[in-house]
């Protein structure tokens, strides 16, 4: 089993925020619309086996952003709303570890293992999951609980949300991270 709590393997939850249900905002075209629910069962898990968890929070410096802190758009989906216990990082950039002390946090725990999962898998997911990589954590990103929207091209084609999440945890897997799905984590808990 991979997962154990000798490891203390912690969760990333990634923006898993209200304003990402206005699909039309965000390009008009969204993928795995389980991605929530999935998020949801591994936060259970999670707690259920008292790993480690922390929230991440994107605070758009955009004062229109739906993600702004002024927005209710800004707030966490109910699905997996962080308990008064579990840790909320608010960060305003792509990486959340980039301006906050996520990794002064996941040191001082002695924690090696990330699971991360959340919105967007092209954006904040790719981004932090790279410099954990980087930082020489071992990574795990969850297929199916991580999800994003459609893209314009430079030329004005449109790439499919499905393809734009696919080419993303592609880049990712064995590089920075290993992709995995919510069955996997679910078979190698302890």
């Amino acid at each position: 089993m991979i997962f154990s709590k000798t490891d203390k393997p912690a969760l990333i939850l990634i923006d898993i925020q209200k304003g990402f249900d206005n699909i039309d905002y965000w390009g008009g075209e969204r993928n795995n619309p389980n991605a929530e629910e999935n998020a949801a069962e591994i936060l259970k898990l999670w707690r259920e086996n008292g790993f480690p968890i922390f929230h991440i929070q994107h605070c758009s410096s955009n004062p229109n952003s739906l993600l702004n802190e002024n927005n209710s758009g800004n707030e966490f989906k109910d699905l997996v709303k962080p308990n008064e216990d579990e840790t909320v990082i608010k960060k305003n950039v792509n990486s959340a570890f980039i301006g906050t002390n996520l990794k002064e946090q996941l040191d001082q725990a002695k924690i090696k293992t990330l699971v991360i999962l959340g919105l967007t898998t092209d954006h904040c997911v790719s981004t932090t999951t790279r410099m954990a990589g980087n930082f020489g954590y071992e990574v795990f990103v969850v297929s199916d609980a991580t999800a994003t929207f459609n893209k314009k091209g430079v030329d004005g084609q449109n790439f499919s949300a499905e393809l734009i999440h696919d080419t993303a945890l592609a880049s990712l897997n064995e590089e920075f991270a290993s992709v995995v799905t919510t069955s996997f984590i679910k078979q190698n808990l302890l």
